[in-house]
């Protein structure tokens, strides 16, 4: 698989430009609508969206050394106590992804990584480009369960079309 760093350029500016969505239609929600089991994998609205920022965060780690979370998959719901904790923390996870992609050279994306997965308890080595193409999957696959409980608690949701994120404006 060749990656290319247009893709992750793009990808970080769509993953931004969701995330910018998705904070404006947790603003028209109370906590308690945030924080409500919704029986999704991750319970609430809150959790699903921590976990996908804690997700983000561990691949940044493994990518661009930056800090990794100290807590595991089981803890990731909680990784921020509330929307106005997730709105810093996201904004601030998604530049660290959009610096990275900016600065991406294609050498970066050959060759395998290398890591230690928690989740599994032992080493693993995939392709780089694999586990970028995940990183940007994983971030949409759960903010399209966030979009299906952002519409069951009846609020807006955000238009999620890659074909109709703006080409220009502010990524964050």
């Amino acid at each position: 698989m060749k990656l290319t760093p247009d893709y992750c350029v793009m990808m970080a500016r769509y993953n931004a430009w969701q995330n910018r969505q998705l904070k404006a239609s947790f603003a028209t929600l109370d906590a308690a609508a945030l924080n409500a089991d919704r029986g999704a994998f991750f319970g609430s609205i809150l959790g699903t969206a921590n976990h996908l920022l804690w997700g983000d965060r561990m691949w940044m780690a493994r990518f661009a050394g930056t800090p990794a979370p100290t807590a595991g998959i089981p803890d990731s719901p909680g990784l921020t106590a509330s929307r106005a904790d997730w709105e810093v923390e996201r904004f601030r996870t998604d530049g660290d992804i959009l610096l990275w992609a900016e600065r991406v050279r294609a050498v970066d994306l050959a060759g395998d990584l290398r890591w230690h997965s928690g989740a599994l308890g032992r080493e693993v080595s995939k392709p780089m480009a694999v586990c970028v193409v995940h990183m940007f999957n994983h971030q949409t696959h759960h903010r399209g369960q966030i979009h299906a409980m952002l519409t069951a608690a009846g609020a807006k949701a955000p238009v999620s079309d890659l074909a109709f994120m703006p080409e220009h404006g502010p990524w964050l």
